[in-house]
């Protein structure tokens, strides 16, 4: 989900508008909408609760051993996971502009390591959450995010070295790479909704997330759009059958996407909104 360029043909082709680089705008546009959406609702159930000290609203935020009368440490863990998430969504997709990177590169690079160090303090306060509270509905369940957790320090840390060695290509890749991950959280909910509306329903899934389609969401939401990435590198250098491949399945990434910030906004954190708020 970064800018690729590839050699555009001197004949403008039916299919040019479908290209990978229009396919990969189109689902990073979509992801900002996502988490612009997402940094709203963690606003309005999390935020601004705290601010107010409105502790009614954040105990029925009905998150997994959310916040609770008398766990100053664990609330303070809790709050400080969920509050900086509001933040990273939409700072992150800000470092994929080719006209900010380009054009602004002190704010990019400041934005690059506020996004980078708040990302690994997700990590770990979501491992103590899960593991040390006991945020999860079932240890099953748990693994596939559990290992998105464990990957973003070291991909991070990738992204960072590169950045202090100047070895830009490697820096770019690396830091897509912990922006996929930093961002896995969300890309569950996308795709377990996803799954929802074209199965129109559960299908494989069940209430403690442990379910066989529970599961493999649970790996597929960073690493499909990580191997997808790859893909997209590979087709810059790669003869034209990888390139159809590769622009066919970032456009079905991209309508993924979409569908899933939809669905997400009208049946998971609508409802909620409007059941708090009202």
């Amino acid at each position: 989900m970064a800018e690729v360029s590839l050699v555009r043909p001197a004949k403008v082709r039916w299919f040019s508008a479908f290209s990978i680089h229009n396919g990969l705008s189109v689902w990073c546009g979509a992801m900002f909408g996502a988490q612009v959406l997402f940094a709203f609702y963690l606003l309005c159930i999390y935020l601004l609760p705290t601010l107010v000290g409105a502790t009614e609203i954040l105990q029925q935020s009905g998150s997994i051993k959310g916040y609770q009368d008398g766990d100053a440490v664990g609330n303070f863990i809790f709050l400080s996971h969920v509050i900086p998430a509001a933040l990273l969504s939409v700072s992150g997709t800000l470092q994929l502009i080719p006209s900010i990177r380009n054009n602004h590169l002190q704010y990019h690079r400041w934005n690059g390591r506020f996004f980078l160090t708040m990302g690994v303090l997700g990590a770990v306060t979501g491992l103590y959450l899960t593991w040390v509270r006991g945020a999860r509905l079932s240890d099953i369940g748990a693994i596939g995010i559990t290992l998105n957790g464990l990957l973003i320090p070291v991909f991070v840390a990738l992204a960072w070295r590169f950045a202090l060695l100047k070895q830009w290509n490697s820096h770019q890749r690396f830091a897509v790479h912990a922006y996929i991950l930093i961002n896995g959280v969300l890309s569950f909910r996308l795709f377990l909704m996803s799954w929802y509306f074209l199965n129109q329903g559960a299908n494989g899934n069940n209430s403690t997330l442990d379910g066989p389609a529970d599961i493999a969401l649970s790996f597929a939401c960073y690493c499909v759009p990580m191997a997808v990435y790859e893909l997209c590198r590979w087709a810059q250098s790669a003869g034209r059958s990888v390139r159809s491949v590769a622009a066919v399945t970032v456009w079905v990434m991209a309508c993924g996407t979409f569908i899933g910030m939809l669905t997400a906004a009208a049946f998971m954190w609508s409802p909620k909104l409007v059941a708090i708020y009202s």
